[in-house]
């Protein structure tokens, strides 16, 4: 994914400090409402590698989060009948759970976004803090889950 030009826009920086505040949440036990502020007044401007990111969309951010927090239960549960038959969500890095929590949300909740368009967004996410396999197991974990969505059979999910 190029992290400039018209193919990295404020949703799209969105989703990536979106993953950043779900991890910290994960890590530092950030509460909802203080991630939120500390993000909408520090960091909504957006640095990856160095490289300047388009600010990031307020109401898309606080989507994402709000919609993890919301419904976890049903996201998790999501994610675990589609990991591999021994893995669990909690066995999994915090980034990437943060990445598949995040693309969930967005897929389930977010009818105004195609689903191809999250799945890549979060399948790069994924590229870009992991060398090996992860980018590949949440692009296919995700495109499960919008295929589910697509179907409209909501036992699926």
């Amino acid at each position: 994914m190029s992290m400039t030009g018209d193919t990295y826009d404020a949703r799209s920086s969105a989703r990536l400090l979106a993953v950043q505040a779900l991890y910290q949440m994960d890590i530092a036990r950030t509460p909802l409402e203080v991630i939120i502020r500390e993000f909408s007044e520090h960091r909504l401007e957006a640095k990856l590698d160095d490289v300047e990111l388009p600010a990031a969309d307020p109401v898309h951010f606080e989507f994402l989060l709000r919609g993890v927090m919301d419904h976890q239960t049903l996201i998790d549960r999501t994610i675990d009948k589609r990991l591999a038959e021994n893995w669990r969500l909690g066995r999994l890095d915090s980034t990437l759970r943060a990445i598949l929590r995040c693309g969930v949300q967005e897929l389930i909740n977010a009818e105004h976004v195609p689903a191809k368009v999250a799945v890549s967004q979060y399948a790069d996410i994924a590229h870009s803090f992991f060398d090996s396999a992860e980018g590949g197991m949440a692009n296919a974990l995700l495109d499960r889950v919008g295929k589910d969505v697509a179907s409209g059979d909501i036992s699926k999910i």
